[in-house]
């Protein structure tokens, strides 16, 4: 079995580094040739996916190691532009391993659609009346999408809620649908706007809204690791960050920052498979509002009877292999098929264990050096090339912008300008 754990990896050449990562994946190394802006995405295909196209946004696409999930190593493709994201994760991977690295479920692919109706003038009863005509609601839903009944998937339930609002009380019915392996945007937008005339005359009112939800509250992933104490550096830093996690439970205002950083590692493998990161973003910050109406942290870190660290995490995770850009952009494609995975549910894991790794290794890095330090040594790299440091100046000037701690443009162009003098002399 193939290892993720590659020793020296970021020390590789690029070709190197595409190279492992095609073996493992068991693809042809041309495959991936894909990942080359010049063999990428094109204009002709830009041009198909969305409209005023003018050029394609590079960003750079790295790759996790180190990961098991469920039992199976897993290289993990991640497109950001910020610096130690990709490293952090891969570093929190390499201490999950010691205990057998993440173990992830999820529940069912459930994506939910809205059907607004207003003026109603007996809610309550209209409510009732759409209860009871349920089984034609949902047969009409089916109709407008027999592949994926098909498949397995289909309208679950029918769902009616009285929603108080400034204007009036409106009823707003719910389709459950399961959407098997899509995102499920197209196909529960489709079936809601199908029943909204029917849904409209039953309950005696005008339908408005016919659009899905993000807040994809009944497809949920989960992912769960034990950090060993030993690897995290001992048993006063495991109880510095579960005091840290503590604060982001508690804070609105240290919740959002910590959330920040699960999503920089969820939403990076979300877009390099080409899912939607908006929808997943949405129903992450919407599920981390808690039954009191308080924006609260969507992971917990506690301290297990060995005394080891216990990360979870549990979200929404709204994501697809079929449609939209993962079938169409050529490095969403090759991304997923590096990932290995076979089903939404899968992929929807592992982007949930990434999450939580990234989690981990910002919180550690907060209750411990700080986060400036290995964030900025990295982010050095770019203030120096910005300045115009060459490849052959780079390193110098890296090194002092560290030393210096002044990892500032200005102050780049002050150590290149010195380097440069010496070398002249």
């Amino acid at each position: 079995m193939s290892t993720s754990r590659l020793a020296g990896f970021k020390d590789r050449s690029i070709a190197q580094r595409r190279a492992l990562v095609a073996a493992h994946a068991g693809v042809d190394e041309d495959a991936l040739a894909v990942f080359d802006p010049r063999a990428g995405l094109g204009l002709e295909q830009a041009d198909h996916m969305i409209e005023n196209v003018v050029g394609v946004l590079g960003i750079p696409l790295g790759v996790a190691t180190n990961f098991t999930v469920n039992g199976r190593d897993v290289l993990v493709p991640m497109a950001t532009e910020e610096p130690s994201v990709v490293a952090a994760a891969s570093n929190a991977a390499r201490i999950a391993r010691v205990h057998g690295g993440f173990t992830t479920s999820s529940t069912d692919p459930i994506m939910q659609a809205q059907v607004q109706i207003v003026d109603v003038a007996d809610p309550e009863a209209a409510r009732l009346r759409l209860l009871e005509a349920r089984h034609e609601l949902i047969a009409l839903a089916n109709e407008q999408d027999p592949r994926l009944v098909e498949f397995g998937g289909g309208v679950r339930d029918l769902v009616v809620r009285l929603v108080e609002a400034r204007e009036q009380r409106y009823v707003v019915a719910h389709l459950v649908v399961d959407v098997r392996d899509a995102m499920g945007a197209n196909a529960v937008n489709t079936m809601a706007e199908a029943i909204a005339d029917r849904a409209g005359r039953i309950a005696g009112g005008r339908t408005l809204l016919r659009i899905l939800t993000n807040k994809a509250d009944l497809r949920l992933s989960r992912a769960r690791a034990v950090f060993d104490a030993e690897s995290v550096g001992g048993a006063e830093v495991v109880a510095d960050i579960v005091h840290a996690a503590a604060l982001a439970d508690a804070d609105p205002y240290r919740a959002a920052t910590h959330n920040k950083g699960i999503m920089n590692g969820i939403t990076a493998v979300v877009l390099a498979t080409g899912n939607d990161t908006r929808a997943v973003e949405a129903g992450a910050h919407s599920h981390a509002v808690n039954d009191q109406g308080r924006y609260t942290s969507l992971s917990r870190f506690e301290q297990d009877a060995d005394g080891n660290l216990v990360g979870t995490l549990e979200l929404p995770m709204a994501v697809g292999l079929v449609g939209g850009a993962t079938k169409v952009h050529p490095v969403a494609q090759r991304a997923v098929q590096v990932l290995g995975v076979s089903t939404a549910a899968e992929l929807g894991e592992i982007i949930t264990a990434v999450g939580l790794a990234q989690n981990f290794a910002a919180v550690r890095a907060l209750a411990t050096e700080g986060i400036q330090r290995g964030h900025m040594s990295l982010h050095a790299r770019n203030v120096a090339v910005a300045a115009g440091a060459t490849e052959a100046e780079l390193a110098a000037v890296v090194a002092r912008l560290v030393a210096d701690k002044a990892v500032r443009a200005d102050h780049a162009e002050k150590v290149l300008s010195e380097l440069r003098a010496e070398a002249g002399r």
